[in-house]
C-alpha cells in the first residue's frame, strides 16, 4: 500500500456515555495505538492499557479502525481523547539471499520507516525550535538538577541558552542614592519620598552613591509613586462624583416637597369638589334605582311578549298580549322618566337635594308598583294561556294544578283547547276562530 497521509493522531472530547472512537490511519498491530486522556481542568494526562482500558478493531485496514472503551473506563465529560499511532522504530525484515524478491514485506517496510518518520515530525512540530534564518552557537546546557534548581531558562548577554540566572535577588529597601554596592539582576525597593517604594533591579553592576534613577545601572520595575498618585486622584474623583450626586439628591429632596405641597392643595381642592357633588350623586342613585325597576319591568314585559309570540302561529293575539305589557312597561318608564326630573331639579341647587331625593323614592315606589303590576299580567297571562304543546297538559306552566278556563294551542292537531276544570275541550277549530276569539279570551282572563 501507499502512505498518503500524514495524520498520526485523533482527539475527542469525553461525555460520559460514548465508548467508541475512530482513528483514520493504518496500524499493523493493536500495540501499534497510544491512548492517553487528559483532564482538562488540570492538565494531567494518563496513558492507558490495552485491553485493561480499551480495544482495539480494525489493526492491518488501510482506512484505519476504532477503539472501544471498557465498562468503567469511559472517558467523561471534561475529558479528552487522544489517540496517536506508535509504529515501533525497529526493522524486523530479514531477505533471504538468492530468494525471491518478498515485495509485500519490502513494501511494509518501506510504510513502517514512512510512519515513524511521520511520528518524529508531529513530535518534532511540538519542540520549540530557532526559525531558519536564526542562530546560536548551542542549545545544550551542562548545569546539573541541583544547580538548576529555583533558577530560570533565560537568554544571557550573548542571547545563548543560560540557566545560571535567577529572575531577581532582593536586596531589601534603600536610598535613591544608594549606600550599597550592587551587581546585575539586584532587586531594591527605594525609601526616599520621591520615589517612595518604587522598585528597581541593578542591570549592570553599581557602586556605592550610585543613583536608582540612573538608566545605565538601574531599571524600573514597579512606579509605586504614579501608581499612588493616580490612586490619589482617582479617589478625590470619586468624591467629588459623591458630592454631586449628594447635590442632586438634596434637589430632588426639594422638588419632592414642592410637589408633595402641591398635591396636598389638590387633595383639598378635589375633597371640597367631592363634598359638593354629594348631594347630586344620591340623587342620581335614586334616578339609577328608579330606572332599574322600570328596566326589570320591560323585562318581565318583554318575557311575557315572547311566550306568545311562541305560543302560536297567531300573530294578532300574540301582538295583543304584547302591547299590553308593553303599555305596563311605559308606565314604568314615565315613572322612570319622573325621577330623572326629580335629578334634574335637584342638582340645580345643592340644598334642594334632599327634596329631590324624597320626590326620587316616591318615584321609585311608583315604579316598583307599576314592575308588580306588569309581573302579576304576565304571570296571569302564563298561568291561563299555557301556549303551544304537542299534547294535553296536566299542570299549569307553574307546575301548580290546572283550573277552569285555562287555554293552550294544541299543535298535534292545531286547534285551541280550554280546560273545563276536569278535561281539556276544544274551544276552536281554525285559526281564524283562534286569532280573533280565542286569545282575546285568554287576555281578558288574564287582564
Amino acid at each position: 500500500m501507499t502512505v498518503s497521509s500524514t495524520t498520526v493522531k485523533n482527539s475527542y472530547s469525553g461525555n460520559g456515555s460514548t465508548t467508541e472512537f475512530a482513528y483514520g490511519y493504518k496500524i499493523f498491530a493493536d500495540t501499534d495505538l497510544q491512548v492517553i486522556i487528559r483532564v482538562n481542568s488540570t492538565g494531567v494526562e494518563t496513558v492507558k492499557s490495552l485491553t485493561t482500558h480499551y480495544t482495539v478493531a480494525g489493526a492491518g485496514d488501510a482506512s484505519g479502525g476504532s477503539i472501544t472503551f471498557t465498562s468503567g473506563n469511559i472517558p467523561a465529560s471534561g475529558e479528552t481523547v487522544v489517540i496517536i499511532r506508535e509504529v515501533p522504530q525497529t526493522q524486523a525484515i530479514d531477505y533471504i539471499a538468492n530468494d525471491p524478491f518478498p515485495a509485500e514485506s519490502h513494501e511494509e517496510g518501506l510504510d513502517r520507516a514512512t510512519m515513524t518518520t511521520q511520528q518524529v515530525q508531529e513530535e518534532l512540530d511540538r519542540s520549540i525550535k530557532l526559525s531558519r534564518t536564526n542562530t546560536m552557537t548551542s542549545t545544550e546546557f551542562t548545569v546539573g538538577a541541583t544547580d538548576r534548581a529555583n533558577k530560570i531558562l533565560a537568554f544571557d548577554s550573548a542571547g545563548e541558552i543560560s540557566v545560571t540566572q535567577e529572575l531577581g535577588t532582593y536586596k531589601g529597601t534603600d536610598t535613591t542614592v544608594t549606600t550599597e554596592a550592587y551587581n546585575v539582576r539586584d532587586i531594591i525597593k527605594s525609601t526616599t519620598l520621591a520615589q517612595l517604594n518604587n522598585v528597581y533591579i541593578c542591570i549592570a553592576d553599581a557602586v556605592v552613591g550610585d543613583s536608582l534613577t540612573d538608566t545605565d545601572h538601574f531599571e524600573l520595575l514597579i512606579d509605586a509613586v504614579t501608581a499612588a498618585t493616580s490612586a490619589t486622584a482617582a479617589a478625590s474623583s470619586a468624591t467629588a462624583a459623591a458630592n454631586s450626586a449628594t447635590a442632586s439628591a438634596n434637589s430632588a429632596t426639594a422638588s419632592a416637597n414642592s410637589a408633595s405641597a402641591a398635591s396636598t392643595s389638590e387633595t383639598n381642592a378635589a375633597t371640597s369638589e367631592t363634598n359638593a357633588s354629594n348631594s347630586a350623586s344620591e340623587a342620581s342613585t335614586s334616578k339609577t334605582n328608579a330606572a332599574t325597576s322600570a328596566t326589570t319591568a320591560t323585562t318581565k314585559a318583554s318575557e311575557a311578549s315572547t311566550s306568545a309570540n311562541s305560543a302560536t302561529s297567531s300573530a294578532t293575539s300574540a301582538t295583543a298580549s304584547a302591547t299590553t305589557a308593553t303599555t305596563k312597561a311605559s308606565e314604568a318608564s314615565t315613572s322612570a322618566s319622573n325621577a330623572a326630573t326629580s335629578e334634574t331639579n335637584s342638582s340645580n341647587s345643592a340644598t334642594a337635594s334632599a327634596s329631590s331625593a324624597t320626590a326620587s323614592d316616591t318615584a321609585k315606589t311608583a315604579a316598583q308598583a307599576a314592575q308588580a303590576a306588569a309581573e302579576a299580567a304576565a304571570d296571569n297571562f302564563d298561568d291561563t294561556y299555557l301556549g303551544a304543546k304537542s299534547s294535553d297538559p296536566t299542570v299549569d306552566n307553574d307546575g301548580n294544578a290546572l283550573t277552569a278556563g285555562d287555554l293552550y294551542f294544541n299543535t298535534t292537531s292545531n286547534v285551541l283547547k280550554v280546560y273545563n276544570g276536569s278535561s281539556w275541550q276544544i274551544a276552536a277549530i281554525d285559526a281564524t276562530s283562534l286569532a280573533s276569539n280565542g286569545f282575546a279570551i285568554a287576555m281578558a282572563i288574564a287582564l
